[in-house]
């Protein structure tokens, strides 16, 4: 098939500079959507700033603020390039996933830094999902080869039963910002790979990054309309999305976000009888035990609480610690919180984390430690934004740069605390003291959310007890909470998702559906369960019990 005619002018076109008055030298481009492989504009002419929440100054670019219309448009381009992608051999659908994944390494230096730039990240995480989507590639690319069904024995003669894995259809892909590259690859190439075509709502403040790597996914090889991007507001162009599946547009919708809005699509998309994949919030426990590697364990908890600011789902939340070691862990936790390098990524080395995502994050942060606050927590440490005025001491450059906040930890915190139950997005973690083992899992088990979990001890037992017992889609026995990887199924359960899961083999039974093929050869009608042969037994008179 030659899929080069099929290219329009996205790769023909190079980036339409605005201007280069940033303050760091870099430009501020013109975005677009991309719908059946051509760069538009929103429908009325609206468009949004996409600004480096490091240095609220510099202004990436300006994107579409997607219309209804415009959603409509890409998901009509979508179902027109459904026949002809899904009748694609497989091998060739991963084939040219592989060609992605090896343009994402060919780029991955530039991709890094823009991901920095536009929502903050270090360098060193920025890095580390850019891998993680560049893995996903390659492990797909060979799954094109393996989307095996099944051959099955008839119970009849002369009929054969075969299985199938079938596209569903037109997929809608929205994501958070906080991993804007790996989420929507995992998202995405399986979509593609199992022969789906996908509209993806960008994130709005990383739409640049979007951009750029959808012209990526197209110089790869991909035919136009497999893949259409729309920009702008989860509550505009993401409810549009969702809207679709009310108004048949739609065969699947993949959310990565908040459990409220989770709900919502979930809502829809049962009385539409359409799957959903939901991706949401948590509350991660992570318990240390007296046997543990204390400072294993801090290494552990401090990483999980404060990476990334603690903007990622997995991200630590209740902190559970026994009685037995608790002074002695806190103490040598308090001395790594306290010590903590906050920054620029960009500008300054060694910064442990940086920026909130956005204004909007920061807003939401603030409210969750008046929550905190108010259910009469101790507050360890903290103070809330980070100014001129108020800066730890090893922040590094100008707070009111961009959007910054001080890692905070609240301490005495019990099961009756809402603090203790709901998910605070940023850099803060929930402390709470736990009597014995048994305290300290029903405590991890406690919160509405199932997501990701973690127990530091080398008594065999008790991680083996953990394990078991622990209501959770992931656990880590003496790791963090945060990490994943490309070949492991990644979700949750309770309030955390809805049974479905992003990464490894396992995504791809939420991107196809099982078709079963019964072939009769017999040249007549026969019925299972009603024509076929039975063998009776028959019993002889022997007395086998004489022989014992």
């Amino acid at each position: 098939m030659a899929f080069a005619e099929t290219m329009a002018h996205v790769l023909e076109t190079g980036f339409e500079i605005m201007d280069n008055d940033n303050p760091n030298g870099s430009p501020r481009v013109r975005g677009y959507n991309i719908i059946n492989g051509e760069l538009r504009q929103a429908s009325d002419g609206e468009t949004f700033e996409s600004r480096n929440p490091a240095w609220l100054e510099d202004c990436l670019g300006e994107f579409p603020q997607s219309t209804r219309e415009d959603v409509h448009d890409a998901l009509d381009a979508a179902r027109k390039a459904f026949d002809n992608w899904s009748s694609t051999p497989a091998p060739t659908r991963g084939q040219i996933i592989g060609n992605m994944g090896r343009l994402l390494m060919d780029y991955k230096d530039d991709i890094v830094k823009l991901e920095t730039r536009e929502i903050g990240k270090t360098l060193k995480e920025s890095s580390g999902e850019v891998q993680e989507a560049i893995d996903t590639c390659l492990f797909f690319q060979s799954e094109g080869r393996r989307l095996y069904g099944q051959t099955v024995n008839s119970e009849l003669p002369d009929k054969e039963l075969f299985t199938y894995r079938r596209p569903l259809g037109v997929c809608g892909i929205i994501n958070a910002c906080n991993f804007p590259a790996a989420v929507p690859f995992w998202k995405m190439i399986p979509a593609i790979m199992c022969g789906n075509t996908c509209v993806w709502k960008s994130p709005q403040d990383s739409p640049l990054l979007s951009f750029m790597l959808t012209r990526i996914m197209h110089e790869a090889g991909l035919p136009n309309g497999v893949i259409n991007l729309v920009h702008g507001r989860g509550s505009g162009a993401g409810q549009y999305l969702v809207d679709s599946a009310d108004e048949g547009m739609v065969d699947k919708i993949s959310f990565t976000g908040s459990t409220a809005v989770g709900k919502m699509i979930g809502e829809t998309c049962g009385r539409n009888l359409i799957s959903c994949s939901l991706e949401l919030g948590g509350k991660n426990p992570l318990v240390v035990m007296p046997s543990a590697s204390i400072d294993n364990a801090v290494e552990g908890a401090y990483w999980a609480a404060f990476g990334t600011a603690g903007q990622r789902c997995t991200s630590l939340g209740n902190l559970i610690v026994h009685k037995d070691v608790f002074d002695e862990f806190m103490d040598k936790f308090m001395a790594k919180v306290e010590g903590t390098r906050i920054g620029d990524a960009l500008r300054h080395d060694d910064v442990l984390y940086g920026p909130m995502l956005s204004e909007r994050y920061a807003e939401d942060f603030l409210v969750g430690l008046e929550m905190c606050e108010s259910d009469g927590a101790t507050k360890l440490w903290g103070e809330g934004r980070i100014t001129d005025e108020n800066k730890p001491a090893n922040f590094l450059g100008e707070a009111g740069d961009g959007v910054y906040m001080w890692p905070h930890v609240y301490s005495e915190v019990t099961e009756d605390m809402d603090c203790f139950h709901e998910e605070i997005f940023g850099p803060v973690v929930t402390v709470v003291k736990a009597d014995s083992f048994e305290h300290a899992l029903h405590l991890a088990n406690a919160s509405p959310y199932g997501l990701s979990s973690a127990c530091y001890t080398n008594d065999r037992l008790e991680a083996y007890r953990f394990k078991t017992g622990i209501k959770a889609g992931m656990t880590g026995i003496n790791n963090s909470t945060t990490g994943a990887e490309a070949h492991l199924p990644f979700g949750g359960v309770k309030g955390s998702g809805n049974g479905t899961r992003e990464s490894g083999i396992w995504v791809i039974e939420a991107y196809s559906y099982w078709h079963a093929v019964n072939d009769e050869l017999s040249g007549k009608l026969q019925l299972a369960q009603m024509d076929v042969d039975e063998i009776h037994i028959e019993e002889a008179e022997a007395d086998y019990g004489s022989l014992a």
